[in-house]
């Protein structure tokens, strides 16, 4: 074979390997732009999401010494008070009694919130905040069944017993758990399902 056929052939062949070896590299770089696209695009919601920080939420009991009805319950973000309520806890002259059970208000302390419920259907109704149990400041004595509640039917209106109605300042008083006036514990829920659900209380005074 005459060497310039050989040599255009062998160039012929180099050119097509040449291609072919492009076209694997090509690609392979339209895979990785996909998947660069892909990754690009969740570090942008990444960084979206980044622009609205987790908040620092939670309950604080601030307990009256003066008066038990006349304590106050706000809700702190982020090191501010952001809502602010009239609530009371315990009842009858051992109501600052934290160890007396059924009559004094919420041991000082930390508490986790179990749960929110609007329809709550035992011996308290309607909209109902659980919290975690407590232990007096005698180290023994066990405080349970503890709420953020008021009173009122398990819909929320205002109902015929006593204990469903809301009759005034004297409904502050409670069997230790934590009360508020129907609208203002309502107006809290409110708050809560559009700015977050706080998972912690503390308790203190």
């Amino acid at each position: 074979m005459p060497e310039n056929t050989m040599t255009r052939r062998v160039a012929r062949t180099a050119a097509a390997a040449l291609t072919a070896a492009s076209l694997v590299a090509l690609a392979g770089t339209a895979t990785t732009a996909q998947a660069d696209d892909k990754d690009a695009h969740t570090g942008a919601k990444g960084t979206h999401a980044g622009k609205h920080p987790i908040h620092v939420l939670y309950l604080k009991f601030v307990k009256n010494k003066q008066d038990h009805t006349d304590s106050r319950l706000y809700v702190v973000r982020d090191g501010s008070v952001v809502k602010s309520y009239r609530a009371g806890s315990g009842q009858g002259p051992d109501a600052m009694n934290e160890c007396r059970v059924m009559k004094g208000w919420l041991p000082s302390g930390d508490y986790s919130v179990k749960g929110y419920e609007r329809k709550h259907n035992g011996d308290i109704k309607g909209y109902a905040i659980a919290l975690s149990n407590a232990t007096c400041k005698d180290g023994k004595t066990a405080r349970k069944d503890l709420f953020i509640h008021s009173e009122m039917t398990r819909d929320g209106g205002r109902g015929g017993p006593e204990s469903q109605r809301w009759d005034g300042v004297k409904d502050y008083n409670s069997n230790g758990c934590i009360k508020l006036r129907p609208d203002h514990i309502k107006d809290m829920y409110g708050w809560f399902e559009k700015n977050g659900w706080p998972r912690t209380l503390k308790v203190v005074g």
